[in-house]
């Protein structure tokens, strides 16, 4: 009875942290983007990225529109970056800083910078390793194979996500670079969308860490019940 006591009280504290870093990141994010949504540019964020690559040389990187909200990225396996409407048509800091965040992961990619190629992978493991991950470790149950398994997955999400870190800083890096450059942005726009950029790679930041402290969490609970 006490060892699952002692357990409980670093699951309660990490699910603390998670909680208030992922809400501090999500504040961060949407006093970002509400600020930075409200000041117009003359480019949508589809030309915006239109240019980035064009100029670049990476005429036969399509951009494609897909719905939902934050659905942005750029995949890799089809040489496509898809953005989402808000972003594709919207004619704000906010639009363009997101779409040449993602525009930088078409540069890495033609750069031959390796961590592009596990960029799928990264996405694919987030979503399905942590969440297939947990489903395991509920149903488990003093099963080991499944308990194993679950470990696995969320291992797998964790380890893409981390490996994948340097790949999102990376790509925010080359936007900066390009905003001032291309002229996409005048300059006292800069600092807007500069803080538009970095809140793209805060976003990543916070799942990655809910990722790992969900896996934490997990982890704990298994041992407190084997207690």
């Amino acid at each position: 009875m006490l060892s699952v006591i002692n357990f409980e009280w670093p699951m309660l504290a990490a699910i603390v942290v998670a909680v208030l870093m992922a809400s501090f990141a999500q504040v961060v994010i949407r006093l970002v983007m509400r600020r930075a949504q409200r000041l117009p540019t003359p480019m949508s964020g589809f030309a915006a990225a239109r240019k980035m690559l064009d100029t670049a040389g990476l005429e036969g990187v399509a951009i494609e529109q897909v719905p939902g909200s934050l659905s942005d990225h750029y995949e890799p396996l089809h040489r496509v970056l898809r953005l989402s409407e808000s972003v594709y048509h919207g004619r704000s800091l906010a639009a363009v800083g997101i779409a040449m965040h993602e525009a930088g992961h078409a540069l890495q990619h033609a750069a031959g910078d390796f961590r592009v190629r596990i960029l799928g992978l990264a996405g694919i493991s987030a979503s399905f390793g942590s969440g297939a991950g947990i489903i395991l470790l509920l149903l488990s149950v003093g099963f080991r194979p499944l308990i194993w398994l679950g470990a696995c997955l969320f291992c797998s999400a964790v380890f893409f996500q981390i490996v994948n870190l340097p790949g999102e800083l990376n790509a925010s890096r080359r936007a900066k670079q390009h905003l001032l450059e291309l002229e996409i942005v005048a300059e006292e726009d800069y600092r807007a969308v500069y803080h538009v950029i970095n809140a793209a790679t805060l976003t990543y930041l916070a799942v990655t860490l809910q990722t790992v402290l969900t896996s934490l969490i997990a982890m704990l609970r298994y041992m407190s019940r084997r207690a």
